[in-house]
């Protein structure tokens, strides 16, 4: 299927002030795409590309004082099939067997609290088979006692929050589910990217950016979204990270102020 993505984000800078964005579709997508997301900016301004430590792709520049409008608008073509899953007794992999690039994933993140969250893991899900049924379970429990709602969000929300207040939206589902996991010892990461309402049934409203979380199991990274707990058709990486913190939208070194926020996920023709 053809899928047409991008944003039109806007900021007012009270002076100059410095950005890196963090909106280039991951690097492991770049054979499915046809019209390349190249970053725009109005006014223009130099664009410096660089990879973080965690492989994503970010842009580098400096807003001039005013607004400050960041653009994209780029076509992929992607199998048309929900988020792949292993099967139930799909072996969780031992702490010592994990490859050293996991490890990382297991520990504690400032928006992760695996110690604070601990024992809460072990009595929940201790008793389950070291399977991909324990990862389904936290996936499941997650999904069931946390309600959405935007007016939930804020920005220094953590997953121990979450868990006590029962509230949250997507990142906030995701970071409770990526602590939950670590401290069950299967490595975790946090993820960003565009995710629509293609093949999802009324009354889902349309969605944009998003996020999930990625577990290592039987020697790869599998999707698991406790938010949507549906597999998705889709679903469009962005970055990945150990949590929020390392893959916030924009990273921006100044009181720049958010004017407007638009992004487009939908399906297109052939040839459209």
């Amino acid at each position: 299927m053809l899928l047409r993505v991008g944003y039109d984000v806007r900021y007012d800078c009270p002076g100059p002030t410095p950005m890196i964005v963090l909106l280039t579709i991951h690097h492991s997508l770049s054979h499915a795409m046809l019209r390349p997301d190249r970053l725009a900016t109005d006014p223009p301004v130099p664009i410096t590309p660089y990879r973080d430590g965690f492989g994503n792709w970010c842009s580098r520049l400096v807003a001039p004082p005013g607004t400050m409008r960041l653009t994209t608008d780029a076509t992929l073509r992607l199998p048309r099939v929900p988020d792949e899953r292993p099967p139930p007794d799909a072996p969780l992999t031992p702490v010592q067997d994990l490859p050293p690039e996991t490890l990382v994933y297991l520990l504690g993140s400032r928006y992760c609290e695996t110690d604070r969250l601990s024992q809460a893991a072990w009595d929940t899900f201790g008793h389950l088979p070291l399977t991909w049924a324990r990862v389904e379970a936290v996936n499941d429990w997650v999904h069931s006692h946390i309600t959405f709602g935007y007016h939930f969000a804020r920005p220094t929300k953590t997953a121990f929050e979450a868990f006590t207040e029962r509230t949250g939206v997507c990142r906030d589902f995701a970071h409770l589910g990526v602590a939950l996991c670590r401290a069950l010892n299967v490595p975790a990461r946090y993820c960003t990217g565009y995710l629509g309402d293609i093949d999802i049934p009324p009354p889902a409203g349309p969605m944009d950016f998003a996020g999930w979380f990625e577990v290592f199991v039987g020697g790869r990274w599998y999707t698991v979204d406790p938010r949507n707990r549906v597999p998705r058709v889709g679903r469009v990486l962005i970055a990945q990270g150990r949590d929020a913190a390392d893959v916030p939208l924009t990273h921006i070194f100044g009181p720049a102020g958010l004017t407007s926020f638009r992004v487009w996920t939908d399906e297109v023709p052939e040839g459209g």
